[in-house]
């Protein structure tokens, strides 16, 4: 009886392996205009209402009212290459059975809108709906990793109303308040063929080792709330100066956890029936608190300079711990991440009244250490190049375009599933060869 229990509470480890994985992505697309510029100087530059993400003081700095929408296609590319993969020394140590998985990445649209008015001549009032985290992996069914992952899916969506105030000629403050909905969706597959084997001598169907397959899938969401705030200083009449800072947010996630093709033989165990049951559970997910300080200067009517450097404060991920509503501890993965720093320089060139070009690169650290990389965020550090430009229609609307192509270091995956149940250790081994392109584009009016 406590072989089985190890057993199963192994299995069950294994479908929620990866949860904070799921919320260590953010996204930085939040406008197009920034896109082009690697969104250096996000955080001063202050160009359009987008500015109530980066730094709600740079409300100050803009007309009477404004209204921006953008959208981005952002197409992500992880492809594995196996290296040895194997299963557990106790089930013989063979290579594991599968393919690679195909492409990981999915092609993804993400919108943004934001709203900005004033209300008096230093104030002024904002709203943006954005979606500051976000990831998506997925699968082939029978690849050789999907003992720890299949799809890997988190949504977001942020509503953030701001005021700005301009304290004076030189300074301006800002200040928001964040709603965000997170919406995660979490599949591997189970290895019931070897608890059968290694438990129950066989089960019944003659199931072996890695040949009986269930699926397990664990969905959740919940709202939480958080603030932004900021604060430009405008140094010189060509120089700006701005410091942002976002808190991170608390999520309780709550839903569902459920198995399929779940051996009948199963109900012979009380132990087995209560761990494969379909029922409510729940996780805690916090997304990080991050800290900008960026440059604008203008060095003439035609060219300007825009730097940017972030920290954010990933180190909170230390464990994960999920459980069902009974209070029974489904289980404590750890993830012991670490704090980053992503920096980025651009500039712009202004070639006429109505056309504006930008440029822009970016090195963004990745918060997952070598030891700890899963098939779920299969992460490095990479670096950006971006290209630009605006578009004057009128006098009071403008379009913008971006591209971002992402260089993603390669990743060095190898991977023991966390259980602990020897006969269901698995290994899995091999390298991923990743990129990102992104191409965002942004309508502007002002009124």
């Amino acid at each position: 009886m406590k072989k089985i229990g190890y057993i199963a509470v192994s299995a069950i480890c294994m479908t929620v392996a990866g949860w904070a994985n799921a919320a260590g992505f953010a996204l930085i697309e939040q406008n197009a205009s920034g896109m082009g510029n690697a969104f250096a100087g996000a955080a001063a530059v202050a160009e359009d209402a987008s500015t109530i993400f980066f730094n709600p003081a740079g409300m100050s700095y803009l007309p009477d009212s404004q209204l921006v929408v953008a959208a981005h296609a952002i197409l992500p590319s992880a492809d594995f290459s196996n290296d040895g993969s194997h299963r557990a020394a106790l089930t013989g140590g063979l290579a594991t059975p599968g393919g690679n998985g195909s492409d990981a990445g999915d092609l993804a649209f993400i919108p943004n809108f934001y709203y900005a008015r004033s209300v008096t001549d230093n104030i002024r009032l904002g709203i943006g709906v954005n979606a500051p985290f976000g990831l998506k992996t997925e699968y082939s069914k029978g690849w050789v990793g999907r003992y720890q992952a299949i799809k890997s899916e988190l949504k977001t969506i942020n509503i953030n109303p701001s005021i700005s105030v301009k304290a004076s000629e030189q300074l301006a403050l800002g200040f928001g308040i964040s709603a965000m909905r997170a919406k995660a969706d979490l599949t591997n597959a189970v290895d019931f063929g070897t608890i059968c084997a290694a438990a129950l001598g066989g089960c019944g169907i003659g199931a072996t080792f890695q040949q009986n397959d269930g699926r397990a899938r664990l969905e959740g969401d919940d709202w939480g709330f958080g603030w932004n705030a900021g604060v430009i200083f405008q140094a010189t009449p060509a120089t700006r100066l701005g410091l942002a800072y976002r808190s991170q947010v608390h999520h309780t996630l709550d839903g569902t956890v459920r198995f399929s093709n779940v051996p009948a033989a199963f109900a012979l165990s009380p132990l087995l029936t209560a761990t494969f049951a379909n029922g409510n559970a729940s996780a805690k997910l916090t997304t990080p608190d991050s800290l900008s300080a960026s440059l604008f200067h203008q060095i003439d009517s035609q060219w300007d300079v825009l730097a940017d450097l972030t920290w954010t404060r990933w180190s909170k991920f230390e464990q994960l711990t999920a459980t069902r509503t009974s209070g029974t501890i489904v289980s404590t993965v750890p993830e012991n991440w670490e704090n980053t720093l992503r920096a980025s320089v651009g500039a712009s060139y202004r070639y006429n009244d109505k056309l504006k070009a930008r440029i822009g690169v970016a090195y963004d650290e990745s918060p997952v250490p070598s030891a700890f990389r899963t098939p779920r965020i299969p992460d490095n550090d990479r670096v950006w190049l971006s290209l630009g430009a605006s578009y004057r229609l009128t006098p009071a609307s403008s379009v913008d375009a971006g591209f971002t192509h992402i260089f993603v270091h390669d990743a060095a995956l190898d991977k023991t599933t966390d259980t602990s149940s020897a006969a269901l250790r698995d290994v899995l081994k091999g390298n991923y060869d990743s990129d990102v392109n992104i191409l965002s584009v942004q309508y502007t009016h002002s009124f």
